[in-house]
């Protein structure tokens, strides 16, 4: 086993990584890389649960709000900054903590990005007008007959993945689906999953309350803010957009609320679905104690090595 571990904290929607993340860091003495595609955005702290002033102080964190909604920042970018600053992290410390909701951004990170075939922008355009004149369920119809599988871990309240991933399917008449974890990239670390899991009825409780708590502290406010943004790639995201149909006057405030907590209820067990098929997972209880999980990961580290 390499001699530099990444432990990698992962899980549906406020189920409580970011406080799991921080008891490892400080187990090990090392540092947090944010791997959450939302909060990568300063503009969007409220409605994406950053980590509060007092969290980020426990341990330095990296990747939280470094960047503009106005920049695009792709998976393929935060592979490579990752991967950066994680080989100036191994030149001092043996082990790195890796937090995010975001499956795909983890596992870029870890077993490295999958190649796509090239596609004719001509397509995205088509796609593009097909959302413009019929809405999202022209596309997530559409991806459901061409790709049920990656319909089933997909955003599918995304159109940027949704657009991304019909490309795919119609250019090569393959599924997207199909070029997904073909390729498997050798990194000169070691990677250990821990799945944070709970039963049903206590995730979508903890989301329900979360959302309570946003709103409490200004969601509807920031979410106003980035109205005039509502067409950028960022805000394509569970929170901003129920709130920007109520501002357009397609929803009452009430109901706006209750799509957010079932699209976010939704968000979380597509989260699970594709973290399911990862073998590797070492999965703990939400309310175990810490230094159990801590006692876990150090046996299954251990295992490792003498294996």
């Amino acid at each position: 086993m390499s001699a530099k571990t990444l432990i990698a904290v992962v899980g549906p929607t406020a189920i409580g990584k970011t406080k799991l993340g921080i008891e490892i860091a400080q187990h090990f003495q090392t540092e947090i890389i944010s791997a959450d595609s939302r909060q990568f955005f300063k503009e969007m702290k409220i409605g994406t649960a950053v980590p509060s002033l007092k969290e980020l102080n426990a341990v330095p964190h990296h990747f939280i709000q470094h960047k503009s909604i106005q920049e695009p920042y792709s998976v393929g970018n935060f592979e490579k900054d990752a991967l950066e600053h994680l080989e100036k992290l191994f030149q001092e410390k043996d082990y790195a903590v890796i937090v995010g909701g975001s499956g795909l951004y983890v596992d870029a990170v870890i077993q490295g990005l999958d190649d796509f075939p090239k596609t004719d922008p001509n397509l995205r355009e088509s796609l593009n007008q097909r959302f413009k004149e019929e809405g999202l369920s022209y596309l997530q119809d559409e991806l459901k007959k061409r790709d049920s599988k990656y319909y089933a871990v997909v955003d599918v309240e995304n159109p940027h993945r949704l657009i991304r991933a019909l490309e795919v399917c119609i250019s090569t008449n393959n599924p997207y689906s199909s070029f997904l974890n073909q390729k498997k990239v050798k990194r000169n670390f070691h990677a250990l999953y821990v799945g944070i899991k709970a039963d049903r009825e206590v995730i979508y409780e903890r989301i329900n309350q979360r959302v309570d708590l946003m709103l409490e502290a200004g969601l509807l406010e920031e979410a106003k803010q980035l109205y005039s943004n509502r067409d950028l790639n960022a805000l394509q995201t569970v929170g901003y957009r129920e709130l920007f149909e109520y501002f357009d006057g397609n929803f009452t405030l009430d109901f706006a609320i209750s799509e957010i907590k079932k699209n976010t209820r939704r968000f979380a067990k597509r989260q699970l679905t594709w973290l399911r098929k990862n073998e590797s997972v070492l999965w703990v209880n939400y309310d175990e104690e810490p230094s159990e999980i801590l006692k876990k990961i150090e046996q299954h580290l251990m295992e490792d090595t003498n294996g």
